[in-house]
């Protein structure tokens, strides 16, 4: 919930600030820069919660707390190419198959009831999916929408 609050705010932050200083809306700007900030919030959470990420990843996943730490570092490297036109599609295409690769992961999570902010199995369990995979969704469409269209 929250990267889908931080992704909103700062999209009309964007949009109005870009009207105030520059006299237009800047839609593609805005949306990339909403991008940029969601994915620096989600960075943090791979430093802040690893333990609960880790939990969150099944059994035979060797090497859990470094693959934890890489999609950390990978999601704000992601973050910070959203601001740039030059590579905002292969990042948006990018993004967009981490979103894909991550969702078994979220559903496993679920069905454990994995809450990653505590570090342990008092998660909301499948009611979570009813959120986490429209929002995947609506993750991908924006990503799509404001970074591989508009390129």
């Amino acid at each position: 919930m929250k990267p889908l609050l931080v992704l909103i705010a700062t999209f009309l932050l964007a949009l109005v600030v870009f009207k105030f200083f520059k006299g237009n809306w800047q839609t593609v700007k805005s949306g990339n820069i909403a991008l940029c900030c969601m994915l620096i919030l989600t960075t943090i959470g791979h430093f802040k919660f690893t333990q609960g990420m880790v939990m969150m990843l099944p059994e035979f996943i060797p090497a859990k707390r470094e693959l934890i730490y890489i999609t950390g570092v990978l999601e704000f490297v992601l973050a910070i190419g959203f601001l740039f036109p030059k590579y905002r599609y292969v990042i948006g295409v990018i993004f967009i198959a981490f979103l894909g690769l991550s969702l078994p992961f979220n559903i496993y999570a679920a069905v454990e009831k994995v809450n990653y902010e505590t570090a342990d199995y008092t998660g909301k369990g499948l009611a979570y999916l009813w959120f986490r995979v429209p929002m995947q969704l609506f993750l991908i469409v924006w990503t799509f929408y404001f970074s591989l269209k508009q390129s």
